[in-house]
């Protein structure tokens, strides 16, 4: 009698997963709150709601093409997303979005690890750390004008 129970409710189990649910398929659901238009650094900025049933997280990629098509921007890299917290339990993420008018307003404004995050920042030039040390210490060995050979100069 009691094995007949279980046998039912693991028969309705399996059928429940492989229906599709929200969370097989990678469904999200996006709201915007305290949206502002921001004119004097050519931006809208937000807070951005997702709910993300049964998921871990959603990227920022595919939230950023979501608000492109919602907000008619022609330009998915004038969107920044960050500071997302995911709410106790799951399937709740809230965070802040920005949205550029052009991608020179974008580079004037946006903090430069934001950039460099958004694949914009220009990479650093000259020696690294460790052959700075290098240098200045094979330096430290000589005196006179070796210096200037040790350090790399005009031989």
């Amino acid at each position: 009698f009691w094995l007949k129970g279980l046998v039912k409710t693991a028969v309705e189990l399996r059928t429940l997963v492989s229906a599709g649910s929200p969370a097989m398929t990678g469904e999200f659901t996006i709201r915007t709150r305290k949206f502002k238009q921001n004119p004097l650094l050519g931006r809208r900025q937000f807070v951005l709601d997702v709910i993300h049933p049964g998921m871990a997280n959603v990227s920022k990629k595919d939230l950023a093409t979501k608000l492109a098509s919602m907000y008619k921007v022609h330009d998915s890299q004038c969107i920044q997303l960050f500071g997302f917290k995911t709410a106790f339990g799951g399937g709740r993420s809230t965070g802040f979005g920005l949205i550029y008018e052009n991608l020179d307003k974008m580079k004037k404004f946006e903090p430069k690890y934001r950039l460099k995050r958004a694949g914009l920042g220009a990479e650093k030039a000259g020696a690294g750390r460790r052959s700075k040390k290098d240098t200045k210490n094979r330096r430290k060995k000589v005196r006179g004008k070796e210096k200037t050979k040790a350090a790399g100069g005009k031989k």
